[in-house]
């Protein structure tokens, strides 16, 4: 990239979360990704620096070393010039999402990670000229508590996806309930993770979105955007999936379409065989928790047919699901057991507040960091030692929560033998295909307090709301039961 020949012309708004904006280049296949602050903080340069190292200092010696070195992209800090920063502020303004518009983006310091542009195949510098289609998929946690920890009976039976879905619609952060289940997308049985993804395409929210040739066509932009169309995604996957139209229009068409791409991503989910570490993670037959969550649309269609049976069949242990849900039960504790392990780190460095470099509490993200994440004792001594190991495989438990996976579809000729690159099949097509993994920022120690009343508020509304719901069907019980008169009549 040279730094003296930027153009903002040359990059387009990508897309961004809470902390963070990506643009990326029209011809080539990178991408920028600059920090975001609310207007009154203010950062230093070297502190914008550091914190952008860190980001790549962890993806590199923590989750590439668990998720294995194909999946993961770490990427580099570069300087940018400040003009160039600031005209494309202005450029990309009227396209970001008003929702997101409460922070700035970083253009005082000019540093920004340069990444390959996940939307597109990787192992290409270069954007190519066949078609890319690019499914991200934002999975959350697979496994339901296992922890003795818990207080509360329901985090033991409903996953904490399934439970945040009633207080985020009860709050409008969304119009609807998904069907979307995590369980089921992690359980390696092909029916429930056809259900899951069919669910996540009929309900996005922020965890699908599908990218063509690098623009997005699919999936909320926002949490007021309108609901998403499955007979447009179908005009758009087609050429696709059925490249000599064999099929008319209609919703025969869009049905068809819509089953090849929830069996094509459902065979990438499945496929993998590159070496990670996660395998180091000694969690052990008790580390599981229940299969299934008693909230899954899936698993209650069953128990309304009468079948009670729900097999897991386990996924591979080579793909990215499995290795993504090793990394998540790092979560030994569960936020209810770990916070008074929080509070001792935090008492000590109140105590001790030059401690907190030598204790790595912020990094260095390091090999002496990994190997320490590998411990997976959960007998507490009453040391800081102890408290602070607990916390930090938390916060790497929770980054692989939030994570999102990247799945790029190119179709590819029939006697393609010279790439190298893998390959699935569909029905009508065959495709190379990349799996990569992005959002891998180690989450914030301070956001532990935060996550401690975020779990006790998500199970109190959700009990509250079931308890609400079988009280309403009592009554309705009661009332059919008082409407149903018996009268005799004299013979």
């Amino acid at each position: 990239m040279d730094k003296a020949k930027m153009d903002e012309n040359e990059w387009g708004y990508h897309g961004e979360g809470n902390k963070s904006l990506v643009v990326a280049h029209a011809q080539r296949c990178v991408v920028l990704r600059f920090l975001k602050f609310p207007p009154s903080r203010k950062k230093t340069s070297e502190e914008i620096f550091q914190h952008l190292q860190n980001i790549v200092d962890f993806g590199k010696n923590v989750m590439k070393e668990f998720l294995g070195e194909n999946y993961v992209h770490c990427g580099e800090v570069v300087q940018l010039p400040l003009d160039f920063v600031k005209q494309l502020c202005v450029k990309i303004q009227s396209e970001r999402p008003e929702s997101r518009c409460d922070k700035d983006l970083d253009t005082l310091s000019g540093y920004a990670l340069c990444l390959p542009n996940l939307a597109r195949l990787q192992t290409y510098h270069f954007a190519e000229h066949r078609p890319i289609l690019c499914v991200e998929i934002k999975p959350k946690c697979g496994f339901i508590p296992f922890s003795s920890d818990v207080t509360h009976e329901l985090k033991h039976k409903v996953c904490r996806y399934c439970m945040h879905q009633h207080l985020k619609v009860a709050t409008g952060k969304w119009k609807q309930i998904s069907r979307y289940c995590p369980l089921d997308l992690y359980s390696g049985n092909k029916q429930r993770m056809y259900f899951a993804l069919k669910s996540l395409l009929q309900e996005a929210q922020n965890n699908l979105k599908i990218f063509k040739n690098g623009e997005l066509i699919y999936g909320c932009k926002d949490a007021r955007s309108p609901a998403t169309d499955w007979s447009e995604l179908a005009h758009h996957l087609k050429p696709f999936f059925f490249p000599s139209n064999g099929l008319a229009s209609g919703p025969h068409c869009t049905r068809a379409v819509i089953r090849e791409l929830v069996r094509v991503l459902t065979r990438v989910l499945l496929s993998g065989s590159d070496k990670g570490r996660a395998g180091a993670l000694k969690l052990g037959p008790g580390a599981q928790g229940p299969c299934v969550c008693e909230a899954s649309a899936f698993s209650r269609s069953l128990h309304r047919q009468g079948s009670s049976s729900l097999e897991r069949s386990g996924l591979p242990k080579g793909c990215l699901l499995y290795r993504a849900l090793q990394v998540q039960m790092l979560d030994l504790l569960d936020i209810e057991g770990l916070y008074p392990l929080y509070r001792r780190v935090e008492q000590y460095l109140e105590q001790f507040p030059e401690q907190r470099k030598t204790l790595q509490v912020d990094g260095p993200y390091d090999e002496a960091f990994y190997q320490k994440l590998l411990d997976l004792s959960t007998e507490d001594d009453g040391t800081v030692a102890f408290a602070l190991r607990k916390v930090q495989q938390y916060r790497v438990a929770m980054t692989a929560k939030d994570c999102s996976i990247m799945i790029a579809l190119s179709p590819c000729l029939q006697d393609a033998s010279s790439d190298q690159r893998p390959v699935v099949l569909s029905s009508r097509s065959r495709f190379a295909f990349s799996v990569s993994v992005l959002d891998l920022d180690l989450k914030p120690y301070e956001s532990i307090p935060h996550q401690y009343k975020l779990d006790g508020k998500i199970v109190n509304y959700y009990s509250r709301a079931v308890h609400a719901k079988d009280a309403d069907m009592v009554s309705t019980r009661l009332k059919e039961s008082k409407d149903c008169t018996l009268v005799l009549h004299k013979v």
